[in-house]
């Protein structure tokens, strides 16, 4: 029997209104099968940062379908796409998006807590999976006494912690040296094969493209060919 994919986007349009319009996204479509790592490139106002919007369920499409495990986010309400996103879906942002008056733990732990979790088992489970990711000495850091790697690997320990089905990584290794950039691929490739999570990563960096299952590239808001946005990619 075909498995449904983890992400399916067909046909999927994106136009912000203005006296100028913006076609953002042009009959994009995309499918990522669960446990497998989807790059997405691109030069800059390729599409890629909408594209990953629409596939969190944070901005609709203005045509088209975004299905994550079969799931149409057009027939989520408000309430239902907010816990679907919180319940299933897993972000990683460039700028890491950390609380900074809270410690490395406190930040993890809050993913949990907000699902319901009591404290104590929230921070333990945090403490648990920053260890996974080498900061079991950083646990009551703040992100400000940490390294911009460091940072990173808090932020994907809050995203991989509630096991979610699928995980958005928009630039994660824009702000990284070598080595950092490295190991924070290694670590989403990593949740691909150990928990079966499904990674879509937009960026512009190279490095990336040896961890990918497939490669999508956008230019001007449609697919291109492998190979034509490389020089600006």
């Amino acid at each position: 029997m075909t498995r449904v994919p983890a992400l399916d986007l067909v046909g999927v349009h994106k136009t912000y209104p203005g006296a100028a319009p913006v076609h953002a996204l042009d009959n994009v479509s995309l499918c990522a099968a669960a446990g497998t790592l989807t790059l997405v490139s691109g030069p800059s106002g390729s599409g890629k940062t909408t594209l990953l919007a629409l596939a969190g369920g944070l901005e609709p499409p203005t045509r088209g379908e975004v299905r994550i495990d079969g799931v149409d986010l057009a027939r989520l309400d408000e309430g239902r796409l907010v816990r679907f996103r919180r319940e299933r879906l897993g972000f990683v942002f460039q700028d890491f998006k950390l609380i900074e008056v809270l410690t490395a733990t406190e930040n993890v732990a809050l993913a949990l807590e907000l699902r319901g979790w009591k404290r104590r088992a929230a921070h333990e489970a945090a403490r648990t999976a920053l260890r996974r990711v080498g900061l079991g000495d950083r646990l009551d850091r703040r992100p400000t006494t940490l390294s911009g790697g460091e940072r990173q690997r808090v932020a994907i320990a809050r995203a991989l912690i509630r096991d979610p089905l699928l995980v958005l990584a928009d630039e994660p290794t824009a702000n990284l040296d070598g080595e950092s950039g490295h190991q924070v691929l290694t670590m989403l490739r990593s949740a691909t094969r150990e928990a079966g999570t499904t990674v879509v990563v937009v960026s512009h960096d190279a490095r990336a493209r040896p961890f990918a299952d497939q490669v999508i590239h956008l230019l001007d808001g449609r697919l291109a060919a492998p190979g034509l946005d490389e020089e600006a990619a």
